[in-house]
């Protein structure tokens, strides 16, 4: 297992290297740059601009310099953020960003997996309809559209919670972020539970202990519990980093500072080595989580071996 992961740890440096290669020409294709603005500069300052950042020479000199830059674990410098570095932009935005999509995976597993659970004991009964009619409806409406919704319910109507904001430790102003983010995951993670649990109780093994009087708590914790888990876990590595990339539209609405608004305003003021900063902590993430899931997954099923 230790050589397996090391293996795929080196494995995540030519990927990385082909992602960060593929972003670097595709921004500096796109039309446009950091220093245009809606009022032109002098031409003359737009120049010392470009010298100041290295944006006069070839694109293959800067590719190679970046490239020089990042093995010493230099991002470089935000063209729009003056004073600041990418590293430290992310460093300020991760902890909102982390924090939001932490919890958010907990309340998706901690709701999603009793969910399906209960549905799947239910089989084909009123329960199991309702979780799965409310499962289709929490994966058919997306998140650009439930976060105005409940900013709108619980935050203007009912002026229950902030609706935009963020003051570290409030629990009041994670809820609704929290939420938008988890409730898709939440009906995903039920379904996949349901589904699983449904063709692990059809295994001959659990036949014969259920036919030997085993309980069916006692079925389900010493037997089936673990070979259920495993499609969500599988579900997980990409579910988390979809949860901390979906928190791009999430920290828009509600306007919290965290990593996916630096991408956000990259993006739009072509902020190239904002953006570039930006991909790379999302590569790196998606690539250790889903080495992460391999790992759980050998841990879930003794079967599975990695060579």
């Amino acid at each position: 297992m230790l050589r397996y992961a090391l293996g795929r740890l080196l494995g995540i440096v030519p990927t990385l290297f082909v992602i960060v290669t593929a972003a670097f020409f595709v921004m500096r294709l796109a039309p446009g740059g950091p220093f245009d603005e809606e009022q032109a500069i002098p031409p003359e300052i737009e120049a010392n601009l470009q010298a100041a950042y290295g944006l006069d020479q070839p694109i293959v000199v800067q590719y190679g310099r970046y490239l020089q830059g990042l093995a010493r674990g230099d991002l470089g410098p935000s063209f729009k953020y003056k004073d600041y570095s990418v590293a430290e932009l992310i460093a300020r935005g991760m902890p909102v960003t982390v924090t939001v999509g932490v919890l958010g995976l907990l309340l998706a597993v901690g709701l999603g997996v009793p969910l399906g659970i209960v549905a799947a004991l239910r089989h084909d009964g009123p329960v199991d309809h309702a979780v799965m009619t409310i499962a289709l409806a929490g994966i058919a409406v997306p998140g650009f559209v439930l976060a105005p919704v409940l900013a709108l319910v619980f935050g203007v109507k009912l002026d229950w919670l902030p609706v935009a904001g963020w003051e570290s430790g409030s629990v009041r102003h994670m809820v609704l972020p929290v939420v938008t983010l988890a409730l898709p995951f939440v009906a995903y993670i039920a379904r996949l539970t349901r589904g699983s649990l449904l063709e692990v109780l059809q295994a001959p093994y659990l036949r014969a202990a259920r036919a030997k009087g085993l309980s069916r708590g006692a079925l389900l914790r010493r037997h089936a519990l673990k070979p259920t888990l495993l499609p969500v876990v599988s579900f997980l590595g990409p579910a988390t980093a979809a949860l901390l990339t979906g928190s791009l539209v999430v920290e828009q609405v509600f306007g919290l500072p965290g990593v996916g608004r630096y991408f956000v305003q990259g993006a739009i003021n072509r902020d190239y080595t904002l953006v570039m900063g930006m991909v790379i902590f999302y590569a790196g993430l998606i690539l250790l989580l889903n080495l992460l899931v391999d790992l759980v997954y050998g841990w879930l099923d003794p079967r599975i071996r990695h060579g």
